[in-house]
């Protein structure tokens, strides 16, 4: 028997993957056909993009909760929220937060210090790559987070949100992002790539980078059912 996952759902693309990770991953652990009882509950992503291009943490925090109550009455036990930008507001969401929260970014930095990475670099949204989630959560490990310049940010978000989020992987994005991840490897001494954007894995695989890859997404699902499992 395993405990309930709540999802908070944001993006379309990040939310699907991370369900199908729970489920095909537990089939591995459990049995076929076998996966932990999961709930999901999601405003329109619109919502979100507004309050973020206002700065509206605050907003974003009030559909989290919305999101997090709603959970809580349909049975789940935890929450997780795959997608990486609204966790800037989890400072506001988890004091009142009906149930405990997995932290995406805390996902990444135990797989970070486990593959003894020390120092990554950032792909994102334009939001998340300014925000404090993973140089904060990477720094509790000693773990230096590394982000792109401003024209590289911007181009690697333009991707994101013009195509990833409608499930558009182009090769001009693929050809964009593995730049970045390469310079930052030769200029910067990075050593790993944190796959900042629930949607990149869906675009980047290992083979694909010139740095290995922390896939914030499947991350986070395993990270749950481990919870889930116990």
């Amino acid at each position: 028997m395993s405990a309930p996952i709540g999802i908070v759902a944001c993006s379309s693309e990040g939310a699907a993957l991370c369900y199908r990770t729970l489920c095909l991953e537990a089939g591995e652990r459990l049995g076929a056909h076998a996966h932990p009882e999961v709930v999901m509950h999601g405003h329109s992503l619109h919502r979100y993009v507004q309050a973020l291009d206002a700065g509206d943490l605050e907003l974003v925090a009030t559909l989290m909760l919305d999101s997090a109550r709603k959970l809580a009455k349909a049975g789940a036990a935890f929450l997780i929220c795959p997608d990486n930008t609204v966790h800037q507001a989890m400072p506001l969401v988890l004091p009142k937060s009906p149930l405990p929260w997995i932290p995406i970014a805390d996902a990444v930095t135990k797989a970070a210090h486990q593959r003894q990475l020390r120092r990554l670099a950032l792909l994102g949204t334009r939001w998340l790559v300014a925000s404090e989630v993973y140089p904060s959560a990477l720094a509790v490990r000693g773990i230096a987070c590394v982000r792109p310049n401003e024209a590289e940010r911007d181009r690697v978000s333009k991707h994101i949100m013009d195509d990833m989020v409608c499930g558009r992987f182009t090769e001009a994005a693929r050809t964009d992002c593995r730049a970045v991840i390469a310079r930052l490897r030769d200029e910067a001494h990075c050593d790993g790539v944190v796959l900042g954007c629930t949607e990149l894995p869906l675009l980047l695989a290992e083979a694909d980078s010139p740095l290995p890859l922390l896939d914030s997404t499947r991350l986070l699902a395993r990270a749950a059912l481990d919870r889930a499992l116990q």
